[in-house]
Order: C-alpha cells, then sequence, then structure tokens
C-alpha cells in the first residue's frame, strides 16, 4: 500500500504527515525533470523537490522526460541521493508534460519507452548496489492497449509496473477499468513474473484497497486523491474533530520549517475541512490565511 506521486501534493511535508499518523509501504517523490536535474536553472528547483528525510525508507524518485541519457545520468544521481527506487512516469495527461514527449506522450512512443527504460536501468546499477527501476503509466493513450502498450513495457522486465486504470484521454474523470486487471497479471505472470504489479485508480478506503488486491491478484494499491486531507488513511484510524484541526495546525507549521511554500497548503486546507459542522465556513477563512500563526488564529476562532 502506498501514496501515489501527486505534483504539487506529496512534498516531504505531506510525506512525513503519513509517517507520524499512518505510514504507508513505500514513499514516492512529486516528479521531476530529469533533464532539469542536470540544467543551470532547473537542477536547484528538481533538488529541493527531492529532499526527503532519512527516516522517509524506502523512498522512491519519480522522473519524467524524453532523453535516454537524461534518464541514465539521473538514476545514477538518485542513487547518490540516497533513494531506493527510481520510477519513471509514462503516464501523466499534463499537456505541458507532453509536449516535451514525455509522460503520457510515450505510450505513443513504444521504442523510445524502451530505450528509456534502458537507459534508467544502466543508470540505477551503482558501483555498491543496484536499485530496481520502476515505471508508472495508464493502460493506454486513447483506448485500452494492453497488447501494443502495457505488454513491451512488461518485456522489459523492470522491478515494479504501477497501471492508472485509465486511458490518457480519460484522465481522471471515467470509471477506473479493474475489470482488466486480472487480464494485465495474467500477462505478467507469463512475460515477467517477478515484476511487482500495483494498481491505481479511484480507491477511495483501505477496505477497498484490500478487497482489490484480493480479487485481482496484483501485489498492492497505491492511492491518490483520497489520502489527500487523511492522514490516518493507512492505520485505519478514524480521528476526532480535534484532531483534525491539531493536524492542519501541524501540516502547516511543518511545510514552513521545511521552506515549502505556503500557498501550497490550500489544497490541504480544501481537503482537510469536510465532513464536520462549520467546515464550509473554516475553509473559506483559510483559504485566505498567509501563513501559520493565522492558521491557528482561524482555527482559534473556530473553536469558540
Amino acid at each position: 500500500m502506498a501514496i501515489a506521486p501527486m505534483s504539487g501534493v506529496t512534498d516531504e511535508a505531506f510525506r512525513l504527515m503519513f509517517l507520524k499518523y499512518g505510514k504507508p509501504s513505500v514513499f514516492w517523490t512529486e516528479f521531476v525533470s530529469a533533464q532539469g536535474l542536470f540544467h543551470s536553472r532547473g537542477k536547484v528547483f528538481c533538488l529541493k523537490i527531492l529532499e526527503h528525510s532519512p527516516k522517509e525508507k524506502p523512498i522512491v524518485a519519480q522522473l519524467f522526460g524524453s532523453a535516454p541519457s537524461d534518464f541514465e545520468k539521473a538514476a545514477s544521481l538518485m542513487q547518490e541521493l540516497g533513494f531506493d527506487g527510481v520510477d519513471i512516469n509514462m503516464g501523466c495527461p499534463d499537456r505541458a508534460i507532453e509536449k516535451q514527449g514525455a509522460g503520457a506522450a510515450l505510450i505513443k512512443n513504444v521504442n523510445l519507452a524502451k530505450e528509456i527504460i534502458r537507459a534508467t536501468l544502466r543508470g540505477a546499477q551503482g558501483k555498491q548496489k543496484r536499485i530496481p527501476v520502476s515505471v508508472k503509466t495508464r493502460l493506454g493513450y486513447n483506448k485500452i492497449e494492453i497488447e501494443n502498450w502495457i505488454k513491451p513495457i512488461l518485456e522489459e522486465k523492470i522491478a515494479v509496473l504501477t497501471v492508472h486504470f485509465r486511458t490518457k484521454k480519460e484522465l481522471y474523470f471515467s470509471k477506473a477499468h479493474w475489470e482488466v486487471a486480472k487480464e494485465i497479471v495474467a500477462l505478467r505472470d507469463k512475460i515477467s513474473p517477478k515484476t511487482l504489479l500495483l494498481g491505481n485508480g479511484d480507491v477511495k478506503s483501505l477496505l477497498q484497497a484490500e478487497k482489490l488486491i484480493k480479487e485481482t491478484g496484483l501485489d498492492g494499491i497505491i492511492v491518490g486523491r483520497a489520502v489527500v486531507g487523511d492522514v490516518w488513511f493507512f492505520s485505519g484510524k478514524k480521528p476526532s474533530l480535534q484532531e483534525r484541526l491539531d493536524v492542519i495546525v501541524e501540516h502547516a507549521e511543518l511545510l514552513s520549517s521545511l521552506g515549502g511554500h505556503f500557498e501550497s497548503m490550500k489544497k490541504h486546507f480544501h481537503a482537510y475541512t469536510k465532513g464536520f459542522r462549520g467546515a464550509k465556513e473554516l475553509r473559506e477563512n483559510l483559504m485566505k490565511v498567509k501563513n501559520v500563526e493565522e492558521v491557528k488564529k482561524e482555527i482559534g476562532n473556530f473553536l469558540k
């Protein structure tokens, strides 16, 4: 069980909150540009995103890009930075990412996708140890393409394949196609039995995740949107209102102490403030705050 890498969400502060309240089996970073890591202007930004605590173990760095040579160098760097694995993003549907020939655009370029995997595997070898290489992707571009897309990826014998059970065209709106999970598991068993298969899409609870693993034969589930605003997701705990309010302050304090952009807390405020009396008013007020002290003030006013 793990948290799906989400740009602008799964930063170090977010991950540390889960480390305290309900640790997943593995952590993923937000994605960074493999090219940007070696660019004079992008390097500082990318390395900031990759900052992590020694306590966040195991942790996998996710990369995006379209040049095999960048991935080979980046994978080697991930070893130096202490990561336990390298994940290649081959599913992001964002237009800006696709324009670079990266993310979901690679679904339309199987040969390049395979070259990138091989280059990453070379870079991940290391002088002393080898770190595993994984891929996160979707079922296809405009339609489900198990034979023409999922199969070629499995042929590269990667350590882990995470499948978001939607196509690129479907984005995040249609129902996830969990009905094809067993077919992909059978294909994996035939082509690359040592590759772990993880599923992603529409999972809203720990119970649902466990049920899907049992029904499909997948090795695990990674959860995206459902964990935002619920740092207790993996513990199964149902927090009291006071605990939820305390966590809002704690998360904001942690983000600020790590030098994060305070504006990024707004999406978390929105997620934390749901399902209780007065939540809408508190949410609206928190959207206007500019620092931790103002967060504390709004929570204090709410409690009064």
